[in-house]
């Protein structure tokens, strides 16, 4: 389904609603450190979004990705350290006019009808989609009079997405978007958001599936205990991790697979152990050689997963 979004905005020069400048950082943070307690979230952060950006926010739990987004969003402060949305603090009332949220801990009446919740969200801006369009955008059409407490999973998150595009936003903030959606949903949602950013919106978003990084992002900002440490397209950033990906199931230890001469990295990933390798062939041959104890080998090029794993460990060892 097309989605039929106006472009990005249109309120009056001088204001923190003036139109976009593509060569203004839409966000812009700087030195941004967030402590709760003797607990350090976030540890100096500086960061750019620019007008047109999908920016995908990667990292492990605890991270510091959601806290991030929370201090965009201005719903939490930092302790150290600057924010700016469209120039401006992200309270301005300028500011909230022209962003959209989809968080994970939304909340919505159960007893409210799906286009009763859209009418309210609308009410909450001055220049609002129509609500037919807003319901299309999230392909919700067909469910706009069944009560929200009655909505699966997936279509709960299409409807919190309806609720982040009512105000027309020209930047969206999405946290872990596609949970509970299938995959032909999650992969319409896709598009949907290329279109979004086709008409010049800007979406920044945190997601634990890397496909859907790696699939939708035009920049990747990889968090890792509060720091960024690394932060590019998704080529750049798999081209942090040369040569081979081989992914190995059997009952044997990380070290004992360590210690196959010619292993650049080795992690535990589910069931199985990932490794990279400048060479597959070496690594091969001696997996082959342990017989019984492999049960299952593939290998393939380095891909978003393998430097994911890669960039995290280097930031333990730190």
């Amino acid at each position: 389904m097309t989605t039929h979004i106006a472009p990005a905005n249109h309120a009056a020069p001088g204001t923190a609603g003036s139109p976009v400048d593509p060569q203004t950082p839409i966000v812009e943070l700087r030195g941004i450190t967030k402590r709760y307690g003797s607990v350090e979230a976030l540890a100096g952060i500086d960061l750019d979004v620019m007008p047109g950006e999908i920016v995908a926010v990667l990292g492990p739990n605890g991270a510091g990705k959601t806290t991030a987004i929370a201090i965009m969003l201005g719903l939490r402060q930092p302790s150290v350290g600057t924010v700016r949305v469209f120039g401006e603090d992200p309270l301005h009332a300028g500011v909230r006019e022209r962003i959209g949220a989809m968080l994970q801990e939304s909340g919505i009446p159960a007893t409210l009808r799906v286009g009763e919740v859209v009418d309210l969200f609308r009410a909450y801006y001055p220049l609002a989609l129509p609500r037919d369009e807003v319901l299309a955008a999230a392909d919700l059409l067909d469910l706009r009079d069944r009560p929200a407490g009655k909505l699966s999973g997936g279509q709960r998150q299409r409807l919190y997405f309806a609720l982040a595009l009512a105000g027309d936003p020209d930047l969206l903030f999405l946290d872990e978007p596609t949970v509970g959606m299938d995959v032909a949903a999650r992969r319409a949602f896709w598009d949907r958001i290329r279109a979004l950013a086709e008409l010049g919106k800007t979406v920044l978003f945190s997601t634990h599936l890397l496909e859907e990084a790696d699939a939708l992002a035009t920049r990747i900002v990889l968090i890792d205990r509060g720091r960024v440490i690394a932060a590019g397209t998704p080529a750049e950033i798999k081209a942090r991790v040369a040569g081979k990906r081989i992914r190995v199931r059997g009952p044997l230890s990380t070290d004992a697979i360590g210690a196959i001469p010619g292993i650049t990295s080795v992690a535990r990933h589910g069931g199985y152990h990932l490794l990279t390798a400048e060479d597959a062939m070496p690594v091969l041959r001696h997996l082959m050689a342990l017989g019984s104890l492999v049960e299952e080998v593939t290998v393939e090029d380095a891909g978003l997963e393998a430097a994911f794993l890669g960039l995290t460990e280097e930031g333990a060892d730190r």
